[in-house]
């Protein structure tokens, strides 16, 4: 009977045992001959391409570049600034965008950024996991799923084409040991805000509702203290990756700030403000109108824009300001959508704008071209922009540019790199925390002689030239040349 109950006992421990046994050869000798094989093919399918062609690559990481964001604008302006310095090299773009057509592509870039890139100039690689690195479907763990789906897609990537030099326009960091390692390609990356930061791990601590902390989570000790374990490892793995990257452009102090501290990459990591299409957007002239007073909120309608902020900021202006004045005024939300999630943001604020019974007051302008943006802005006094710590904000400086009075989020690049309140004479334009802040502050230039407006719209349109597509583009082919020196020598 004894040896009955042992014998089942004694089998199972030997299959734990060679099971064990199994994934250590696995993860000792299988895998990193695995990945030394993928290195080697790699590595040899490069070097065929430059023996067929005669010409070195790069490449940029793009998966939504038909989207019309501000991150969009960064990759057509360094794309185009590559094709004038650079014309023997060959350019890709890694895209998930399947069901545009390349002409579909560079058109749209035209429309909304200005930005005529030849359609012939360039090779799209389509990528077909784009959906890996979708957010929706991830609804736990969303940072470290879209991180291991992003390897996904950069091993599919990978395996398409192999090039000399690979930029990531898009921060998705986990890629670059995949190209750097395996592919022994020389990584530079634009970062547009860092994937973690402090501020996101002391909100969890302090059990703030917000979109990326429920309140499911917030008001359970348990599961926050779970979340702040996770965010923490996450942390060290965004901290390694980004090593990995030879060059490190950043879009603005406060995006700085974090990286050096997350990657500690000093030397390598560069400040380079994204680029705007100021020097066009500074001829446009506001003519006065019969029609409404306009403010103008330009911004990708993605929930961390928080356009709800300004829906109940619109709210909050209407208990303290006339009737007369309320009903000459309109809110024009202009902004693109990349997916479906997006498309639904969209419905959920224009359900919010009935709830709150602002309907006649605001207008949901989608996906509109560059040429009708800019009468908006013609047609413009106030712009608007909400989101918390915000990385830079493109959409705040475009606002400027047109000579909007300008009202953002007192927080992260706005509040370091473009607007200044002080001292009163150099004012160019407002920061607010808070909808009733915004609402004080709409009310507050409403009433503003037309002098003082003037002064601060002239003050916007003076600020901006830091920010031209002329200043990225010189930019960004100094903090890049290491890399093609790098392949002269080689080559």
């Amino acid at each position: 009977m004894f040896c009955c109950f042992w014998k089942p006992v004694i089998m199972w421990l030997h299959i734990l045992f060679y099971t064990i046994l199994a994934l250590l050869v696995l993860l000792i000798v299988v895998l990193p001959l695995g990945i030394l094989f993928l290195k080697f093919y790699v590595n040899k399918k490069r070097k065929y391409y430059y023996l067929l062609n005669n010409t070195n690559t790069v490449a940029f990481f793009h998966p939504y570049c038909n989207a019309g964001g501000g991150g969009e604008r960064v990759l057509w302006t360094a794309v185009l600034a590559l094709l004038q310095k650079c014309p023997n090299y060959k350019i890709y773009i890694y895209t998930g965008d399947v069901d545009a057509s390349p002409s579909e592509i560079t058109k749209r870039a035209h429309q909304r950024f200005n930005i005529c890139i030849p359609e012939h100039a360039i090779t799209f690689i389509y990528l077909y996991r784009r959906k890996f690195v979708e957010a929706s479907l991830y609804p736990y763990f969303t940072l470290l799923g879209q991180s291991i789906g992003s390897m996904i897609l950069g091993f599919e990537a990978l395996l398409s084409f192999q090039p000399d030099i690979f930029i990531d326009t898009m921060g998705y960091a986990f890629t670059y040991p995949l190209f750097s390692y395996i592919g022994g390609c020389k990584v530079a990356c634009y970062i547009h805000y860092p994937t973690i930061t402090k501020e996101m791990l002391t909100r969890v601590a302090r059990r703030v509702i917000t979109h990326n902390n429920s309140q499911r989570v917030a008001n359970n000790p348990i599961l926050t203290s779970f979340k702040l374990f996770y965010y923490k490892v996450f942390a060290l793995l965004y901290s390694h990756v980004g090593k990995y990257s030879d060059i490190i452009m950043v879009n603005s102090s406060w995006t700085e700030e974090h990286i050096v501290q997350l990657w500690n990459c000093q030397l390598k990591t560069y400040k380079l403000y994204p680029p705007c299409d100021t020097e066009d957007l500074k001829k446009i002239t506001h003519t006065k109108t019969d029609g409404p007073v306009k403010i103008i909120s330009v911004a990708q309608f993605r929930p961390e824009k928080d356009h709800p902020l300004q829906l109940r900021a619109m709210y909050q202006l209407r208990q303290i300001i006339s009737e007369e004045l309320w009903d000459n005024l309109k809110l024009i939300f202009i902004g693109s959508t990349r997916n479906e999630q997006d498309e639904t943001c969209v419905k959920d604020m224009q359900d919010l704008c009935k709830h709150l019974s602002l309907e006649n007051n605001v207008e949901f302008k989608v996906n509109l071209p560059y040429d009708d943006m800019k009468k908006e802005f013609g047609e413009g006094l106030i712009g608007l922009h909400a989101m918390w710590n915000e990385h830079f904000g493109i959409g705040v400086v475009e606002c400027m540019a047109a000579g909007l009075i300008m009202i953002a989020h007192k927080s992260g690049g706005p509040k370091m790199d473009i607007v200044i309140e002080e001292p009163e004479t150099c004012r160019n334009g407002f920061l607010a925390c808070d909808e009733v802040e915004y609402a004080q502050m709409i009310q507050l230039i409403l009433h503003l002689s037309p002098e003082t407006k003037a002064r601060i719209s002239r003050a916007a349109v003076s600020s901006v030239d830091r920010f031209s597509n002329e200043e990225f583009k010189n930019g960004f082919l100094t903090f890049t040349q290491p890399l093609f020196k790098v392949l002269k020598k080689s080559s």
